[in-house]
């Protein structure tokens, strides 16, 4: 999986400090992981589609593939908020996550394919996956997920530039991506 990752002290905007501020209460809650997602997505919606949340540097895609930008990564680890930009036709491989992740369209759409990994002995074969799911998901639109079950490809099937921001449950500007595995097996569609 190809992508570029911007992160210095990214500048910031006070509604960015403000998303960064309620997603710091609802991760300091200590729940389990599927309740944070769903705090932290509460908290993001508000911010979705504003023009005051990214700089115009957080705005620039690459032509080669979605570039990351790393907005925030909290101190302790606990959480990071990245803003990904896609050009059209530009995807993700088949792949799940190292932790909870919440999802929201600030602009365009992004198309998602979710999948379910059948293992080699059920399959007698390498094993595979199945696709059981598509969504398009519209600017403003949130959703989240806690692995496992979080296997999925993303990209931008529109003509037009698509941004989305991920809150992770994790390191992101340590880690460098929150992919834990990118698979290649056999995949249905």
């Amino acid at each position: 999986m190809s992508t570029t990752t911007a992160y210095r002290a990214a500048r910031t905007t006070a509604r960015l400090d403000s998303l960064v501020a309620d997603v710091r209460e609802a991760v300091g809650r200590g729940l389990p992981p599927d309740l944070t997602a769903y705090l932290v997505g509460e908290r993001l919606a508000p911010h979705l589609g504003t023009p005051d949340l990214l700089t115009d540097e957080q705005c620039e895609g690459d032509p080669e593939c979605y570039r990351q930008h790393v907005l925030h990564a909290e101190q302790d680890g606990s959480f990071s908020i990245v803003a990904l930009v896609w050009l059209p036709g530009q995807r993700t491989s088949i792949h799940d996550h190292v932790s909870w992740c919440v999802t929201g369209v600030h602009e365009g759409e992004e198309h998602e394919r979710r999948y379910r990994l059948v293992p080699a002995t059920e399959t007698g074969g390498p094993g595979r996956l199945v696709a059981t799911e598509d969504v398009v998901n519209p600017r403003g639109a949130v959703c989240g997920f806690a692995p496992p079950g979080d296997i999925h490809r993303v990209w931008n099937a529109c003509g037009s530039r698509a941004i989305s921001l991920h809150i992770y449950g994790a390191d992101i500007a340590r880690l460098g991506s929150s992919v834990r595995r990118v698979y290649e097996l056999p995949a249905d569609r």
